[in-house]
């Protein structure tokens, strides 16, 4: 050892320049799911929607269940008719309709239209409240560049009047990204021997642990 290398020694030069860790390359965010159905999306429905654990009659008296789930849909929810299921079960055979039936049919209807996951969001809430994402003159009116037309036009699907609340939040999910889900939906429960909800007695939940667990 020569004298520098001695005096580097004896002054701890050595040990003080080991290699600096090399930081850990930071995963990349997972890509969006190919149908559009994210955890978000879901999330931002059920703030509108509400779950009922067992079969009901709706305002009209049609049976219904989970998620405003009835017949039509192809799942048959007179089996659910005196036995609740669990959230995650109602949620199951929601998110499956979402995926199935609503999602596909907003994606045809904005065929090369790209959608953000805000609009793909409201459009989808939209659909799955009205089930008129085909034949809506405001989806016409944004393919066109018509925004301000497309959103006078959005609003003029208030009726009943108790959904305007719900169409303004999808209005300004749609057209300013302004989201409005704080992760919680209502949970019914349902009054016999009419079997409607029992309006009195909704229990707010957080449900996106469950979400996510079932979109993993």
């Amino acid at each position: 050892m020569n004298a520098l290398s001695s005096i580097l020694a004896r002054t701890g030069w050595f040990r003080s320049q080991k290699p600096e860790p090399v930081p850990a390359v930071a995963p990349a965010p997972p890509a969006p799911p190919p149908d559009g159905i994210t955890p978000r999306v879901v999330l931002e429905l059920l703030s509108h929607e509400a779950i009922v654990r067992e079969a009901y009659k709706d305002s009209v008296g049609v049976w219904t269940w989970g998620v405003g789930v009835t017949d039509a849909s192809g799942h048959k929810v007179q089996r659910y008719i005196d036995k609740p299921q669990s959230i995650e079960r109602c949620l199951e055979v929601y998110i499956w309709l979402l995926r199935t039936k609503y999602a596909p049919a907003v994606r045809e209807a904005f065929d090369k239209y790209p959608l953000t996951e805000s609009q793909f969001a409201a459009a989808l809430s939209f659909h799955y409240n009205t089930g008129a994402i085909a034949k809506a003159s405001w989806v016409k009116m944004i393919k066109a560049g018509l925004r301000q037309e497309a959103e006078n036009s959005f609003m003029q699907w208030d009726k009943p009047r108790e959904i305007v609340g719900r169409r303004t939040k999808e209005r300004d999910l749609f057209f300013d990204g302004r989201w409005s889900s704080d992760g919680k939906t209502t949970v019914w429960p349902v009054r016999k021997p009419r079997y409607t909800p029992d309006w009195a007695n909704g229990l707010r939940i957080d449900v996106r642990g469950a979400v996510e667990r079932l979109l993993a």
